[in-house]
């Protein structure tokens, strides 16, 4: 969940920090579950699976458009605990 939140503010660019390049949005078009899709990235090693915009990305993925497109980060917590009552993660939540 904590990770999560820290996604949204860094894509709504909340935060004061500056990391460029740590997540990239995928622009192809496929919007099944909401607009703001970010790029899932391959490595060879399994190292990089536990960096955490590789870790992130797919969960961010699954989730709606009403919840990633919240206008504020308590607006984004609730609607994610109300989604993940009824649809709880596949795995634990970050």
């Amino acid at each position: 969940r904590g990770q999560l939140i820290e996604t949204f503010k860094y894509l709504n660019g909340l935060n004061n920090v500056t990391l460029e390049g740590l997540f990239e949005r995928d622009g192809n078009g496929r919007t099944r579950n909401n607009g703001q899709k970010l790029l899932l990235r391959n490595f060879k090693t399994s190292q990089a699976l536990n960096f955490f915009p590789v870790k992130i990305a797919a969960t961010w993925n699954q989730l709606p458009e009403n919840i990633v497109s919240a206008g504020t980060v308590n607006t984004f917590k609730n609607r994610l605990d109300k989604f993940w009552i009824t649809n709880p993660p596949s795995t634990t939540p970050y």
